[in-house]
């Protein structure tokens, strides 16, 4: 189903910001399907936007993960007067405590969200072509407040337009690289700890069939996400926390996303491991568009030999990969993990916004940001935090 409004050919009472906006119509999609030609145009454009909003990426969650959740797609596409495609909104529904909220497709498996710009109107959007847009979803869509997170602040040099609006840092940080043009290698990854990381891996060496590689053949890929299947729900019992992967669809998602090819080589979701004739040492995975690796989900061996440290080596080794392809930054993921800040020094800043397209809206976009701020406050406080892992700890 599809939904469209020309904001060009409305009546006298139109809003005031019409006529200072770029947006000349906007397009509302119900059904991805649907979406998916002026979707993959621009991605095939000079675009702005990360890997987690590529529609091979969102198609798989959205049928596999959202669907089954009682998400409902909302493709929002906001086109110049020669009908070219400006911004696109991967966004879905969903009904909690009263309200209708929508936010960006991809849940808790895409590290950034965000729009999808054209590059050259990124680099002019004003405040009013996106009130623009939101005027057309609040007239369109029975939509009470739009919650959009962990969105980058800036992506490919270029600044977020979603910055221009109210925003708030979101809860978590997200810990990164930056990989300069000619840095040595002790400078991403220190000498000491390459020679600490190096000392332990030639334990892994003596092992049959020892090797660093990025999944390739489907065969390969099957096996190791087998593997990590199979270990991952033994790390989260250990460390006491719920097993995500566990939840409808997502593995049925992640299989898809990591076996569909590229266009210009790779997969979606790509696996980099740590692997002997013997067993899987350690996974991890994620995303790459040629300029940045995105960490989504890893795990390593329950066997002896996980003293030797095999996810800081499998991690060093990725780090040096994606350096000597020219990528410019990695992170791992959101969060604080110790792990994380012996090779991400710095923080990817990212932010949320509320905006309230109504007056129900109004007070869950207050609610949403009171919650937001709270729970950020709980995670940088070391005291909070301590007491919030006991009481977890305790309720189960």
């Amino acid at each position: 189903m599809t939904m469209a409004a020309a904001i060009e050919s409305r009546n006298a009472a139109a809003p005031a910001w019409s006529a200072s906006s770029r947006i000349a119509a906007v397009d509302i999609f119900t059904d991805l399907d649907q979406a998916e030609t002026v979707w993959r145009s621009l991605e095939l454009q000079d675009h702005l936007s990360t890997p987690y909003q590529r529609f091979d990426f969102l198609r798989p969650w959205q049928r596999m993960v959202g669907t089954r959740a009682g998400l409902q797609p909302l493709v929002v596409v906001a086109y110049d007067r020669d009908r070219m495609p400006l911004l696109l909104f991967p966004l879905v529904l969903r009904q909690a405590w009263g309200i209708r909220i929508a936010h960006f497709m991809g849940g808790k498996h895409a590290t950034f969200n965000m729009a999808l710009w054209n590059r050259d109107f990124a680099a002019v959007v004003s405040r009013a072509d996106l009130d623009a847009v939101f005027a057309v979803i609040r007239e369109r869509v029975s939509v009470d407040v739009l919650a959009f997170d962990q969105q980058p602040l800036t992506w490919q040099d270029l600044p977020n337009p979603m910055g221009l609006l109210r925003h708030q840092p979101s809860v978590n940080d997200c810990p990164m690289m930056t990989i300069a043009p000619g840095m040595p290698a002790t400078a991403r990854v220190s000498h000491s700890m390459r020679q600490r990381l190096k000392t332990k891996e030639r334990k892994l060496q003596a092992l049959p069939g020892y090797r660093y590689h990025v999944a390739a053949g489907d065969a390969d890929i099957k096996r190791l996400l087998d593997a990590f299947f199979r270990i991952k729900p033994l790390r989260m019992a250990e460390q006491n926390l719920p097993h995500v992967f566990a939840e409808p669809g997502v593995e049925d998602f992640i299989r898809d996303a990591c076996m569909t090819p590229l266009p210009g080589g790779g997969r979606v979701i790509e696996i980099h491991a740590l692997d002997s004739d013997g067993e899987v040492i350690a996974v991890f995975a994620g995303v790459a568009d040629g300029t940045r690796f995105s960490m989504m989900f890893n795990t390593y061996t329950v066997s002896a030999i996980s003293r030797y440290s095999p996810g800081l080596i499998l991690v060093r080794h990725i780090v040096d990969h994606y350096a000597e392809r020219g990528y410019r930054s990695l992170d791992l993921g959101v969060g604080s993990d110790s792990y994380k800040k012996l090779f991400c020094k710095a923080n990817e800043p990212i932010f949320d916004c509320f905006i309230p397209l109504g007056p129900r809206g109004s007070a869950a976009a207050i609610a949403m940001s009171a919650s937001s701020h709270t729970k950020r406050l709980v995670k940088t406080n070391p005291a909070l935090l301590g007491l919030a892992h006991w009481l977890r700890r305790a309720f189960r």
